[in-house]
């Protein structure tokens, strides 16, 4: 039955004619769901189907981008990478392109700390971050303190989301707090070391002194938020971490609020003056591009660009 079949990123790249990098990528942000056999990543045909039903013929907002780390810096005179998986710099991206001629906008769907990475090390000029400090019970500014030292950068809010589990529908199994993680009924799916979800669940696990040993599935990883409630959805775990809009988008799954986080963006001080920059500041500020984003469910605006940190 073709429902059966599965490809590897390479066929699935085949079959859109598009490079492999752009369908891990796809998996990445959520658009196109895979899971892991082993160390091997599959889609089903099902899922390329649906993918292909909800895109085909829609331009993609923002594209796709991956920079080798070999690849020397971009000018950010006429170039501005924008790294991160949220959903709302898709529609900031969106809005760039329509108020800011000749300059081209591109997106990498990086997690927060590879974000960061690229910003220090000059393959984007604006990283995306939602990384808590357990020892300060802080988001952001500390990690951006260690990962770009010397760099003067400045922290601007995006968005306030809540962050939790995944679970089934009713929560059969009382997946209520970190601490029932570690049940021997309860499997757990991952996010990617890097990511602010991984990272927020790390730094919980260590407060509590909770060995990831103890936790069913702990080394199972997906990269995306959507990924990880499409696999609870599936039956394949019993708890996942993510955000809450993004389990609005996947039946059969139920949220547990655990904790609001802030989801900032960090760029460089040197950056600032420059007017397509400065026009990121403004749009972020405007009614009506708060107004588009306060007309999803899940976010909170009240801090959008507003500076957090300058450090």
């Amino acid at each position: 039955m073709a429902d059966e079949v599965s490809y590897t990123p390479d066929e699935v790249a085949k079959i859109l004619k598009v490079t492999r990098y752009t369908v891990y990528e796809m998996i990445k942000r959520g658009d196109l769901v895979a899971y892991r056999i082993g160390r091997n990543m599959r889609i089903d045909s099902a899922a390329l189907e649906n993918y292909k039903k909800k895109f085909q013929g829609k331009k993609l907002i923002g594209p796709v981008f991956t920079r080798p780390q070999s690849e020397s810096s971009f000018d950010s005179r006429n170039e501005l990478i924008l790294c991160g998986q949220e959903g709302v710099l898709d529609i900031l991206t969106r809005h760039l392109e329509y108020q800011v001629q000749n300059v081209r906008f591109l997106r990498h769907y990086a997690g927060s700390m590879e974000g960061l990475m690229a910003l220090y090390n000059g393959t984007a000029n604006i990283a995306a971050a939602h990384l808590w400090d357990g020892d300060s019970d802080e988001y952001n500014i500390p990690y951006v303190r260690r990962f770009l030292p010397g760099q003067r950068p400045i922290i601007i809010n995006l968005v306030y989301r809540m962050e939790g589990f995944y679970v089934a529908p009713g929560n059969p199994k009382e997946i209520m707090e970190w601490s029932d993680l570690t049940k021997s009924n309860v499997r757990l799916i991952n996010r990617e070391r890097g990511s602010g979800a991984r990272v927020l669940l790390d730094e919980k696990l260590c407060q509590l002194d909770i060995d990831p040993c103890q936790i069913v599935g702990y080394e199972k990883e997906e990269m995306s938020d959507l990924a990880v409630a499409s696999s609870i959805a599936r039956g394949e775990a019993d708890a996942g971490l993510g955000t809450e809009q993004a389990a609005m988008h996947v039946k059969n799954v139920d949220f547990v609020p655990l904790q609001k986080e802030r989801y900032d963006l960090v760029l460089l001080r040197q950056d600032l003056e420059k007017s397509h920059f400065q026009e990121i500041i403004s749009i972020l500020r405007s009614k009506t591009f708060q107004q588009e984003v306060a007309g999803i469910d899940g976010y909170d605006i009240s801090k959008m660009g507003d500076i957090i940190a300058e450090i």
